[in-house]
């Protein structure tokens, strides 16, 4: 197939402009005209293609059109960083989008969906289609006219609130019967007010970071509920007097299930204790719950690891990118609570007006597709869910990355110090190095003892992402060290200069293992990419976040054996036990993904059969 239709390519180049726009006109007719699309894949692909050189001087190799293919009939391409995904969106993107239903291109972030509208836009323009992108700050106006577009390239995130926000302007009645939304999206109609006319096809970049990693995120279109003078005095209160609570005697933690409740004996303990006058008409039970998520606040959330604080404002930390959450708030007033331990001021709580989780939401499509380099783990629960089939592609030039033998250290500091050394003798060879950290709070530890060794380097996690794009720039030359959390994980090509590529390429060292195998592929994946050289290796230590989701016996049991010890270093065979507590980790996370796409869809079914639109909440 990917020969063919590069032989029909080629036979193009001879072509004027005004041709290849007629002969994508043609193909266009001939897709409204309902003929099959898998008919006319061949010709489409080839226009693609050679559309792609004359406007970017680039054309799809045959693993591209290989991953093109699987794209179109409806499967997850897993295809190594830099084998030129967003290049190989195009084809599938054009032929969809010959039915004139609407295509959409998901993205990570805004930059990056207007990034790739910009850059591809001109392609699909000159075979007569129309091409705009949505992002966080346009209007409904504008919105409305980027999803009237062919292609609209977004995010996850706008196009949920998008989907939300029309079902609250309609109504809970509006959509009508099946046969009349069948109806409005043949025809692109939409009701007044709404920006969206249909989910036809959807091609999702990273798409086991969206479909997976961020399966249970709820999208929420809150109501703001105004904060008296006495429930902010609770929470401040609650705040001071968690810290002198007991634990097992006054409040019991979960630090797996990140949950805690009062005692009998915390709750007589609370009772005893002197109050602010405002506090007593307060419930006894508000208090007590109050306490309980001051308690979850205190112990639970960790500064510059689940939260950043800037500009007087508690920033929620993603933890598979490792980037801020614009926006994103924690419900039922633990972000508030959070505020509160900060000090920092205290926002208005947020009601539900609407919700739907980012599982739910892609179901929506008709058809859905997707693009990964780590799509292979989790290839079952993609296929359960989403009915997607993972198809591997070959890269175009051979890996030639090289995996380093794991490290292990009994405890924080001797890895820290391992690591610096690590560093300093890569910076000797010419290296450049990637040191990947699992947290702000570890990306700025490191950060620290290479300034008192003397190492230069530079530090990407949510506190910088404005200098990402001059960090990730200059991060492949020589002697360089770029200290990142996972925002260096996705989406991120380092391009290396010669002197590091003849020295051995990037160096990327692991300093923890994620709670998901696939966060961490994401990071191995930065070096040797396209035939590049390149080399990995991982430093653990007993003390690392993984071990924290382990039962309060096993990490007593771990913390023995680290100090029993004597070695500064440990045998690496131990490296299994860090495996069993991710795989421990990853099967918890796809049985709660388990239990909430079942609870979504039983409430749906209930709320269907009474006629009430299962994704608006019920207010007065």
């Amino acid at each position: 197939m990917a020969n063919d239709i590069i032989a029909r390519a080629e036979k193009l180049r001879d072509i004027t402009e005004e041709e290849l726009l007629k002969q994508g006109r043609e193909i266009h007719w001939q897709a409204k005209s309902a003929k099959d699309l898998t008919e006319i894949l061949p010709d489409a692909f080839a226009l693609a293609r050679e559309a792609s050189r004359r406007v970017l001087g680039m054309e799809q190799y045959p693993v591209q059109i290989m991953g093109a293919c699987a794209l179109f009939e409806g499967h997850i391409a897993e295809m190594q960083t830099g084998e030129g995904k967003t290049l190989t969106a195009v084809m599938p993107s054009y032929l969809r989008a010959l039915r004139g239903r609407g295509v959409h291109v998901i993205t990570v972030n805004d930059y990056l969906a207007q990034r790739d509208a910009d850059q591809m836009g001109p392609v699909y323009k000159a075979l007569g289609l129309t091409v705009s992108c949505v992002t966080a700050e346009m209007e409904p106006e504008e919105r409305r006219a980027a999803y009237a577009c062919d292609i609209t390239y977004c995010t996850a995130k706008e196009l949920g609130f998008d989907f939300l926000r029309d079902r609250l302007r309609s109504g809970t009645d509006a959509h009508g019967t099946n046969i009349e939304k069948k109806a409005r999206s043949l025809f692109n109609k939409h009701d007044d007010g709404q920006v969206q006319r249909g989910h036809y096809f959807a091609l999702i970049d990273e798409a086991d970071s969206i479909l997976i990693d961020e399966a249970r995120t709820p999208l929420i279109i809150g109501l703001l509920k105004s904060n008296d003078s006495s429930a902010v005095t609770l929470m401040r209160w609650s705040q001071r007097i968690c810290k002198n609570l007991k634990p097992v005697e006054d409040y019991i933690f979960d630090p797996e299930r990140r949950s805690a409740y009062l005692t009998d004996a915390g709750c007589r303990h609370l009772m005893l204790i002197k109050k602010p006058t405002i506090l007593d008409k307060v419930e006894t039970q508000k208090i007590y719950t109050q306490v309980e998520r001051a308690l979850i606040a205190q112990y639970g959330f960790q500064r510059d690891r689940d939260y950043v604080v800037a500009d007087d404002k508690v920033h929620i930390v993603d933890e598979s990118t490792g980037r801020i959450m614009e926006g994103r708030k924690w419900q039922d007033g633990l972000h508030q609570a959070i505020e509160a331990k900060e000090m920092v001021p205290i926002t208005a709580a947020t009601g539900q007006a609407a919700r739907i989780t980012v599982q739910e939401f892609f179901r929506h499509y008709t058809h859905l597709s997707g693009m990964t380099g780590t799509a292979q783990t989790a290839r079952r629960e993609l296929k359960k869910t989403f009915h997607l089939k993972v198809a591997v592609i070959p890269t175009n030039k051979r890996c030639i990355r090289k995996g380093l033998p794991t490290r292990l250290f009994p405890t924080l500091k001797a890895k820290w110090e391992a690591v610096a050394s690590e560093i300093e003798r890569m910076r000797e060879m010419n290296r450049a190095v990637l040191l990947g950290t699992p947290s702000v709070e570890a990306s700025e530890a490191v950060s620290q003892l290479l300034l008192v060794r003397g190492v230069p380097h530079q530090v990407l996690n949510a506190h910088y992402h404005e200098q990402e794009a001059e960090i990730v720039k200059e991060a492949g030359h020589a002697k360089r060290v770029t200290i990142a959390t996972n925002m260096a994980g996705r989406g991120t090509d380092i391009l290396l200069d010669e002197t590091v590529r003849g020295a051995g390429g990037l160096h990327v060292i692991a300093t923890e293992m994620h709670t998901s195998d696939r966060i961490d592929r994401q990071l191995l994946g930065r070096a040797a990419r396209q035939g590049d050289p390149g080399s990995y290796q991982f430093f653990l230590s007993w003390e690392d976040e993984l071990f924290r989701s382990l039962s309060s016996t096993e990490q007593e049991r771990l913390k023995r054996k680290a100090e029993k010890s004597s070695k500064a270093e440990l045998s690496a065979h131990m490296h299994r036990l860090f495996k069993a507590a991710q795989r421990k980790i990853q099967k918890a996370h796809r049985k709660n993904r388990k239990q909430l796409l079942k609870h979504e869809q039983q409430r749906n079914r209930m709320y269907l059969q009474m006629g009430i639109d299962p994704y608006l909440e019920l207010t007065e």
